[in-house]
């Protein structure tokens, strides 16, 4: 659940405000109603109204409103990216927001009345997903614990009684226009992966083409893969540092960027180094402008990734080994690799 807007109040010819909008990995937009005690005789008309005033929102909207909250709650951001990577495409023409009548409703009090729970099981029996949250706080200490049970519909029917109500879905724009992409990327990544075998590229050898926009191969230090991406505006090699710590990726990255100059110099270009603070992994990138949804792009293309994901290889290789011998060594150790983490921030 990605949150879009809060005390959303964007509705034509009218001020009433609903608690929490959000968007679900599906698309589907969800109008949470929070309530401090018990349900309330009229929340679930509440909500009901919330759910039709928003139903008739389009993409461009949902982009706005959720750029309206980055700037006020966030300190800004782009949404448009932010919802691609939420929904992890890689354009946003991929998928449809908010389609059809396929709008969720959830609520969360700490007790909720008959007339709300009679009314929210009636909903799901008509197709309409509704979710009723119990939430109970307590408090530690100094810390605040919420208990939040699920009560309607329990969890062990929930998947139950979305499937049953689930319904075909008319907005076949995105699904056609995923299903083309899909096929596109797989036709690349085939005629890609041929020549990478006919130049002697033998890291991806193994590697089977995907729909994805991507594809890795191991390089050699566990969860640290090389990467080329095809995308409709560009090609791009990476080495990705994505350990499950990410302290660990942090460490690499710097180790790393120590040697950026012999590196970049072994390469024969400079890359660009996003350590990204905010996120566990980090990848060091190179990248070149194309018009990839051209067929006739393609083979400038794939001889670009061609070379330069050899490149990527050769000149990582010796720094990835030595990196990959001192993580090594902590196997055993009684310090516990954080330890040798957190000293070499220090230092």
């Amino acid at each position: 659940m990605l949150i879009i807007q809060k005390e959303f109040d964007g509705f034509d010819e009218t001020r009433e405000r609903l608690d929490l909008l959000g968007l679900d990995k599906d698309g589907n937009l969800v109008v949470i109603e929070n309530k401090l005690d018990d349900s309330g005789r009229d929340v679930a008309w509440q909500a009901l109204k919330y759910t039709a005033y928003v139903s008739g929102l389009n993409k461009t909207q949902i982009v706005d409103i959720y750029q309206q909250y980055l700037d006020r709650y966030c300190g800004g951001g782009h949404a448009v990216n932010r919802l691609c990577e939420f929904l992890e495409v890689e354009d946003l023409s991929e998928i449809v927001l908010n389609p059809g009548n396929d709008q969720r409703m959830i609520f969360i009090a700490a007790n909720f009345r008959r007339e709300v729970t009679s009314t929210v099981l009636w909903l799901l029996s008509r197709g309409i997903r509704a979710q009723c949250f119990k939430v109970t706080p307590y408090a530690f200490g100094d810390e605040l614990i919420l208990d939040v049970q699920q009560i309607i519909p329990t969890p062990e029917a929930a998947d139950f009684m979305i499937g049953m109500s689930s319904k075909d879905n008319d907005e076949k724009v995105a699904q056609d226009t995923q299903k083309k992409r899909h096929q596109l990327r797989l036709s690349f990544w085939e005629a890609a992966l041929e020549q990478l075998r006919a130049d002697g590229v033998d890291i991806f050898r193994n590697i089977s083409p995907s729909r994805d926009h991507w594809l890795n191969a191991g390089s050699g230090l566990s969860s640290c893969p090389y990467t080329m991406i095809f995308s409709k505006d560009e090609a791009r090699v990476e080495l990705n540092l994505s350990r499950s710590e990410a302290d660990e990726n942090k460490w690499l990255f710097d180790k790393l960027f120590a040697q950026k100059d012999k590196i970049e110099a072994e390469f024969g270009a400079q890359f660009d180094w996003r350590r990204m603070d905010a996120k566990k992994a980090c990848r060091i990138v190179f990248a070149k402008a194309f018009d990839g949804y051209s067929e006739e792009s393609w083979p400038e293309m794939i001889s670009w990734l061609s070379e330069h994901v050899r490149k990527l290889e050769a000149t990582f290789r010796t720094p990835l080994a030595t990196l990959n011998q001192q993580l090594r060594k902590r196997v055993g150790d009684p310090t516990p690799l954080i330890s040798m983490l957190q000293t070499t921030k220090l230092e």
